[in-house]
């Protein structure tokens, strides 16, 4: 009788005369987690987050028709068949484990026997795995053919994928315009197979084995450079999907904005279709504008932001005290003005002459102009009048004469001219009504279907300009853009800093998962389009069902199109182990949204000081792709943006501190999770060898991961 093989590992053997602190990370993690996060297929629908095929599926469903009658939902989605080897045990909810004290299910990723402690509840013995009564087996995800056998018989390594949707139809009255619910069908329809990842990384395509290079792009968010013409700034706001706007100026001392790469256009005309009309609004918000109010017929500052930088006329006292806050002709300091406040003081006695030069910020008709400067009859007539009004001084403020020198050239004065405008230069010739123009920038800039500006564009902006905006906000809003304009207006004092668009701060890795959504939204706008026909075609929608509307192959056809022909999808290296391992891990500046090698300069190709620890600064092809491909350093990871992370030590008083993080806490004090200095460690663990029973927790070597911008922050020592 033949002996069966068994399953042994060699003894691994470390010759380097440096050892290593902390375990090399999985070096398929950047393939497999990604398609992981994608298909999210291990999760219940409840649990899925909002990335991947749910985030693609959501975006595109509901699917109406044209008379807003009826409409297409998604529900959720299932992919593979979850079941036990009889068949009779079945769902994704039995194949994980289940604590029987708080009745939690355990993540799918967590590889839990029977005797461990709930990490939820801390219940011991009390961890349950699903096993079949007929057949004692788990739950697992059964597929019909193995990687092996696909490769053999030239099939696709794949498993189906499943949508629940409902068709909702209701009536509407005609004079009235309201809906009633007519009537309710749900269904789980086949939408055909999914590619799977294989264990190694690789995906089996018509029975060959192909690897998905990740692409490594630039990345979404606000990006400041200087101009051609030094002491000039261009601003350039990037999204993930739609619109880019890029604002500069000039030596006109006037703003443009220019939308798309289309013909420039004045930045007050863009600001006033954003829903700042008014040439007050605008210079409200670059300028400080103290208010005068008038009594008795002179003239006070009124105690306010505005305030500072200002005169008063006399010593300036407390209602109750002989203390003087203000001292006459001299300015008035912030602190100043917060002692103002305190003491309860409402205004301050001004000079007339500091009127002089100002700026009016809302005129009077006929005798006043707004933005332009008082001349002594203008104080006298406004004084005159007894109402209060605001000045402003641009040569004081941070903005300068830019923002009102653009408006004396601005011949739009309102939002509906502004945004007729934006169409004309964005569709010229075209005719256009003031609905259509509302609805083409609409459409550019707030319709989300359109414009994602996405979490990792709204974290870099964020970053940049020292907000603290949701992530979840993916439009941008009309005071973001007011922030980049005051932020470029900023960089000519020497405040911020522009950025080196090849530094790996600014790019990111698109790794396989993010590359497949791409693909597959790009199949789901194909398919809303023939949804949304067959919905008009159809003459009795009553009894029609979800299954007779949905027409998958335009989906399946783009995933076939993205892994039979894409420029990253290619190929596996298959000369030996190691080849394998490095096309896995292999960066493309080329693809589709990428470079092309053509156009390809030497900056974008060259080794830059953030590669360090984190790209491979020898390892690229020579020739025309020399710089543009590249490979991941072994310690190197990517994060859950994208950004290329690389591993760090802490250094405390010139030594070097070890840290190690709580994988199971035992009987000591720590929770799971913890990052602790191993000498903290040590300490309780001599305490706990006084317990007569103990459980020694469980540790791993902890480091630092750190993306590029993170490191700036910290003085990087020698790695020696």
């Amino acid at each position: 009788m033949a002996r069966e093989p068994r399953q042994s590992y060699r003894e691994r053997v470390d010759f380097s005369k440096i050892k290593a602190v902390f375990p090399m990370p999985d070096l398929l993690d950047i393939q497999t987690q990604s398609y992981r996060d994608f298909l999210q297929m291990e999760l219940l629908p409840e649990e899925r987050k909002d990335t991947g095929l749910q985030a693609a599926l959501k975006d595109v469903f509901p699917i109406s028709d044209f008379k807003e009658t009826t409409e297409l939902e998604f529900l959720s989605y299932s992919i593979g068949n979850w079941e036990c080897k009889c068949g009779r045990l079945k769902g994704v909810e039995n194949s994980r484990a289940k604590c029987q004290a708080c009745q939690t299910l355990l993540p799918a990723d967590m590889e839990i026997s029977e005797k461990e402690i709930c990490p939820f509840c801390g219940a011991a013995r009390k961890i349950e795995l699903p096993l079949c009564e007929h057949c004692g087996d788990r739950v697992g995800l059964r597929i019909k053919y193995t990687p092996m056998e696909c490769i053999q018989k030239g099939y696709t390594y794949s498993i189906p994928l499943k949508l629940k949707v409902q068709l909702v139809s209701w009536e509407k009255d005609a004079a009235t315009k309201a809906k009633r619910l007519k009537h309710i069908k749900q269904q789980e329809v086949y939408f055909g197979d999914i590619p799977l990842m294989t264990d190694k990384g690789t995906f089996i395509f018509n029975g060959i084995e192909r690897v998905v290079v990740s692409q490594l792009q630039r990345s979404p968010g606000v990006f400041f450079r200087q101009a051609e013409t030094k002491g000039f700034y261009i601003a350039k706001i990037i999204p993930y999907r739609g619109a880019w706007v890029e604002f500069e100026h000039d030596a006109k001392s006037l703003i443009w904005v220019r939308l798309d790469r289309k013909k420039k256009f004045l930045a007050t005309v863009f600001l006033r279709a954003l829903g700042f009309g008014t040439d007050e609004e605008i210079l409200k918000l670059f300028h400080r504008a103290p208010r005068v109010v008038i009594e008795d017929g002179k003239l006070f500052w009124e105690v306010g932001d505005g305030l500072v930088g200002r005169t008063a006329a006399d010593d300036v006292t407390a209602e109750k005290g002989r203390k003087v806050l203000a001292p006459a002709k001299k300015k008035i300091t912030p602190e100043v003005l917060a002692a103002l406040r305190e003491a309860g003081v409402a205004r301050v006695p001004l000079v007339k002459k500091e009127l002089l030069g100002a700026y009016s910020l809302a005129g009077v008709k006929g005798k006043v102009r707004t933005n332009e400067p008082l001349e002594d009859t203008q104080i006298d007539l406004l004084a005159a009048r007894g109402e209060p009004f605001e000045v402003f001084y641009p040569e004081e403020d941070r903005a300068g004469l830019i923002i009102s020198t653009t408006l004396k050239k601005d011949l739009r004065k309102d939002q509906p001219s502004a945004l007729g405008e934006i169409y004309r230069k964005l569709r010229p010739g075209e005719p256009h009504t003031q609905e259509s123009a509302h609805n083409l920038f609409q459409s550019l800039f707030f319709n989300p279907q359109k414009y994602n500006f996405s979490r990792i564009g709204r974290l870099k902006f964020n970053i940049k300009l020292g907000l603290e905006t949701s992530l979840d906000d993916k439009t941008l809003s009309p005071q973001d853009y007011v922030e980049v304009l005051k932020y470029l207006l900023n960089l000519r004092f020497g405040e911020g800093s522009v950025d080196d668009i090849d530094h790996l701060g600014n790019r990111r890795v698109r790794s396989v998962g993010e590359l497949v959504e791409n693909a597959f939204r790009i199949g789901l706008t194909r398919m809303e389009r023939t949804i949304k026909e067959k919905m008009t075609i159809t003459a009795d929608l009553a009894a029609a069902m979800p299954q007779d509307l949905i027409n998958s192959k335009p989906v399946i056809a783009a995933l076939k199109e993205f892994f039979g022909s894409s420029q990253l999808s290619q190929f596996m290296d298959q000369i030996n182990s190691l080849a394998e391992i490095t096309h896995k891990r292999r960066l493309s500046a080329l693809g589709p949204g990428g470079l092309s090698r053509e156009r390809a300069g030497f900056e974008v190709r060259d080794i830059q000081t953030s590669h360090y620890g984190r790209i491979c600064p020898v390892e690229t092809p020579e020739g025309p792709n020399i710089g543009l491909i590249s490979s991941l350093s072994c310690f190197a990871r990517v994060n859950a943006y994208g950004f290329v992370e690389t591993p760090y030590r802490k250094v405390e008083s010139g030594r070097i501190v070890d840290y190690v993080r709580i994988l199971h806490p035992g009987s000591s004090d720590f929770k799971i999770g913890d990052v602790i200095k191993r000498d903290e460690m040590e300490k309780a663990l001599e305490k706990l060898k006084e317990k007569k029973t103990r459980q020694l927790p469980t540790v791993v070597p902890h480091c630092w991961y750190l993306t590029a911008w993170e490191e700036e922050k910290y003085i990087i020592a020698q790695a020696n």
